[in-house]
């Protein structure tokens, strides 16, 4: 009996595999760095390479060297591939733990959340309450700044003063959005300069009525099968506190 495989099924699994070695390591992934995982040569990847960058999923920085994801690329692993999207129960109860502490202050709360973000993304955590406008809380930016797509100057002053113009920011986390959890993906933010960054969105809510958001702000190569349930379970666990006070 002679064996098929589902060519589009395994260019989707050579794609997947791309992109998370590239978010792990921040380096252009080679044929030879993922043909292990499908019993492939290296030239039977680099033609799936090539299908991939074809169609936009892939790009080549450099003649010869290996591919690193494009916003599409990331958007497709994001609605379609990515397969595991849990938190350990050590990460549920680190979390838990943070909101046990007695709290009465509806600013303390959401300093913590940001605070609490940034600890278990290590990227920026942002918190806000939709009634104010033209305020939020952030932990976390020194994060960012140590990735390496960030180690440019300009990039890094361009974080700075994205923070600071609190209103630019603020339009663009206070969107309406279906999903529990909105990623928006390079030009998605509908800020040229943001190109390289990913935001992560979610609401928390008081009495079923939505009252803020709490996000996630990093580089487009940021774990997104972490970065998402954690946004998950902090709206939850941010919902349920303010609850209580």
């Amino acid at each position: 009996m002679v064996r098929t495989v589902d060519y589009q099924t395994r260019r989707r699994a050579v794609l997947a595999a791309t992109i998370e070695r590239y978010i792990k390591d921040a380096s252009p992934v080679a044929s030879e760095d993922v043909a292990g995982e499908f019993a492939l040569s290296p030239a039977s990847i680099r033609k799936i390479f090539m299908d991939l960058e074809d169609e936009g999923y892939l790009m080549q920085l450099y003649t010869s060297g290996g591919r690193v994801p494009t916003a599409k690329g990331y958007r497709y692993y994001v609605d379609f591939l990515i397969s595991q999207m849990s938190l350990l129960e050590e990460e549920r109860e680190r979390i838990d733990s943070k909101y046990r502490c007695q709290i009465s202050r509806l600013e303390d709360v959401l300093e913590n959340t940001s605070q609490v973000i940034a600890e278990v993304t290590h990227y920026a955590g942002i918190s806000s309450f939709l009634e104010w406008h033209d305020r939020f809380f952030y932990k976390g930016i020194s994060l960012v700044l140590d990735q390496p797509e960030f180690q440019d100057l300009g990039k890094m002053r361009f974080l700075i003063r994205m923070i600071e113009d609190k209103e630019r920011l603020l339009n663009i986390i206070n969107r309406d959005f279906a999903e529990k959890v909105k990623v928006y993906i390079g030009d998605e933010l509908g800020c040229p300069e943001m190109d390289n960054y990913s935001l992560a969105v979610s609401s928390y809510r008081i009495k079923d009525k939505s009252c803020g958001r709490v996000a996630v702000l990093g580089p487009m190569r940021m774990e997104y099968s972490h970065i998402i349930p954690t946004l998950d379970y902090v709206s939850d666990m941010l919902t349920e506190t303010l609850e209580r006070i």
